[in-house]
């Protein structure tokens, strides 16, 4: 089916308590691998790239890789910016065929983020197309993205935000990280909690890669109605890849290292999409 916009999806988690699985892709295999698992469970997807990704082949690349990927898929698959870091960027998105916007202004103070966002929404509004925002600081280090320490959500402050911008849906910080955790992450569940009874709209999860399932679920449970991974997804791609050349020196084929990556890739994707409780929601 055609590429569809991420606002259905999110909305349908949210009335049915699941999340639905969000995968950055860096390349046509990786496209390929996560629509495969969400055929094989029925599960809707979104797939993304980030501002870094985008630099290496550019939103029309992506943008067609996944659109010919999803008119061949049952499942309904959206193609979204992850971290768009400016408004240029996100108009760029747009202008290409992006179905999900994101526009990160969590650097910022939040008068500054609330302006960025607001201009952002008001400028897809006319398309259809949904934003999303972040509101405090996801901590980490990813692709050219640096959180540095993070800074957790303030829940009146997630209210304001969501009021004034009219954001589709909102990244919350609650001690997630972006990249390799170096030790067990702390999340303040109770802080998700005091923002889900406030704020309306479907609120978001970043830097999941790593994360326990335990915590992924509670999270959901809590109100989380998107779950991102990344990390994860490029250390399967890169462990599949290097299983197969260090199986076979002589191999040189593309195909069939590409293949071995798929296959690693696919099968965390289908964990994760089982964890966030996604599989058999794609007719929802």
């Amino acid at each position: 089916m055609a590429l569809v916009t991420s606002k259905e999806m999110l909305l349908n988690a949210q009335k049915g308590h699941y999340a639905v699985g969000a995968f950055n892709v860096e390349n046509m295999e990786m496209v390929m691998a996560v629509i495969a698992a969400a055929e094989e469970l029925n599960a809707p997807v979104m797939l993304q790239t980030t501002p870094s990704t985008v630099k290496y082949a550019g939103l029309s690349m992506y943008l067609a890789n996944c659109k010919a990927a999803a008119e061949q898929a049952s499942v309904p698959v959206a193609m979204h910016l992850d971290h768009g870091d400016s408004f240029a960027l996100a108009m760029q998105a747009l202008r290409t065929g992006y179905t999900s916007i994101m526009i990160d202004g969590s650097h910022n103070v939040l008068e500054e983020n609330i302006a960025l966002t607001k201009r952002v929404v008001d400028a897809c509004a006319p398309s259809g197309i949904p934003v999303e925002a972040e509101l405090g600081k996801v901590g980490g280090k990813e692709d050219d993205l640096d959180g540095g320490d993070g800074g957790y959500t303030v829940p009146e402050e997630a209210r304001e935000f969501a009021e004034k911008t009219g954001v589709d849906s909102l990244a919350v910080a609650i001690g997630t990280a972006h990249g390799v955790y170096k030790g067990e992450p702390k999340l303040d569940l109770d802080r998700l909690s005091k923002i889900r009874d406030i704020v309306t709209i479907p609120l978001v999860l970043h830097g999941a890669s790593g994360l326990s399932e335990e915590a992924v679920k509670e999270s959901i449970k809590r109100g989380i109605c998107k779950v991102n991974f990344a990390t994860e997804l490029r250390i399967a791609y890169t462990k599949g890849v290097r299983e197969a050349l260090n199986g076979d020196p002589s191999m040189f084929d593309p195909k069939k290292y590409g293949k071995a990556a798929m296959e690693q890739v696919k099968e965390i994707v289908k964990s994760r999409m089982l964890m966030c409780g996604c599989d058999h929601k794609a007719c929802v």
